[in-house]
């Protein structure tokens, strides 16, 4: 059993909207057992709308439009639907009572044109919308299936949870399940390059999804039930972990900074930070980890010289000699605020995030990351192209990674 969504609002191709409702109504699909192979958004226009649902309904057994339920002249799901079955639209008495009498509970001034939600076509029936006034629709013929839904998540959402998520159990004969194995210290290309044959697999799939500084691999699994899907992904996520070794440190929703708050909290040890192009970036994402406390202790924002002097002990003559965005600073910073905060780890970052070059000639995106522990300090350079934001969660997420691989060692 195959699924189309059709997303219908111009709001959407204008970007003015994010489409969050098709990804939602993609995993229950997904949940469902249900494939979902080609999505498809439109504007605000009867013709494109009707050969939409026309050219789904040619690949899918299964159609789901979502918007343009309302009563005014430019919700036009309704009639788009009535075209493309063929089948007349008609107005519900009986649902139109019960949209009044909603209006009517809410005190709500009733307008002719509300009426319009209560119109389905003769094959069609209403969906129950406990959040809004516009019901949803089921549509049932030549063996295909059409579900429409309202555009606004609070009475989407319910609606494909409740009502439609029911429905669709019933269509599909499987269920389609994923986990995602979270991978650091490598790009892409390199990933894909170590796990290719894998990927030539059909259940389960695996496939690489880029993401700034890290690579996600969804392994996906098709069965009759949940715990026989992840019994097909285990040896395969096994072997992704044998083979990207301490690269992989999650699964899911797992973040990085995540990873190294447990690990540290595993291993009893701690960590303190000092940034300067950072601006205490890294220090946000190390405390958005519950229970980070019992293993970062603290950082400063050495954000001009004087503080790096004053506060962590970074020689004068090398900031002169070096200048601040260098190896040595870097290198003095990390040494300096681990003393400063007696941890196990330290890490410095320091860097031009632009924009344009600094006034000692080091370039946009070039960033040092010191790392300092018992055994010595480790210092790495980075560089990171241009823009400002960029720069600097790419400087945090190398930071990261550069802990990350030092735990595992």
């Amino acid at each position: 059993m195959n699924a189309e969504i059709i997303s219908v609002g111009t709001e959407l191709l204008l970007g003015t909207t994010v489409d969050s409702n098709a990804a939602f109504l993609g995993r229950v699909l997904a949940e469902c057992g249900i494939g979902c192979t080609n999505r498809q958004t439109v504007g605000d226009n009867l013709d494109r709308l009707t050969a939409a649902i026309e050219l789904a309904f040619k690949r899918a057994e299964i159609v789901v439009t979502i918007g343009g339920l309302g009563p005014t002249l430019d919700d036009l799901t309704r009639d788009g639907i009535a075209r493309a079955l063929d089948d007349p639209l008609i107005l519900d008495l009986e649902l139109e009572g019960e949209i009044r009498e909603i209006f009517a509970t809410r005190n709500l001034k009733w307008v002719e044109s509300n009426a319009r939600q209560a119109m389905r076509p003769t094959c069609g029936e209403a969906i129950e919308n406990r959040n809004g006034t516009a019901p949803g629709l089921i549509c049932r013929k030549n063996g295909k299936v059409l579900i429409a839904l309202p555009g606004p998540p609070r009475e989407f959402q319910p609606m494909v949870s409740g009502p439609v998520r029911q429905l669709l159990a019933t269509l599909g004969n499987a269920v389609i399940y994923s986990r995602v194995l979270r991978v650091c210290g490598l790009g892409e290309s390199r990933v894909e390059e170590l796990v290719r044959d894998l990927m030539d697999g059909e259940n389960p799939t695996v496939a690489p999804y880029a993401k700034t500084m890290e690579v996600h691999l969804r392994v996906t699994a098709r069965a009759e039930t949940t715990d026989d899907a992840a019994n097909l992904i285990q040896p395969v996520a096994k072997e992704i972990r044998r083979r990207l070794d301490w690269r992989v440190f999650g699964t899911d929703e797992t973040t990085l900074e995540a990873a190294v708050i447990h690990k540290l909290r595993k291993c009893g040890l701690t960590i303190s930070a000092s940034e300067s192009c950072t601006g205490g970036l890294l220090g946000g994402r190390l405390t958005s980890v519950p229970g980070s406390s019992e293993s970062f202790v603290g950082a400063v924002i050495a954000y001009t010289d004087a503080v790096k002097v004053q506060f962590l002990g970074v020689l004068p003559t090398t900031l002169d000699a070096e200048s601040a965005v260098s190896e040595a600073v870097a290198k003095e910073m990390a040494e300096g605020t681990r003393k400063k905060f007696a941890t196990d780890f330290a890490i410095s970052i320091t860097g031009v995030a632009g924009p344009g070059d600094d006034d000692r000639g080091n370039p946009e995106g070039l960033v040092y990351i010191g790392l300092a522990t018992a055994e010595g300090t480790t210092v790495t350079k980075h560089q990171f192209g241009k823009g400002r934001e960029s720069i600097r969660n790419r400087a945090t997420q190398a930071a990261l990674t550069l802990l990350w691989e030092r735990l595992q060692n």
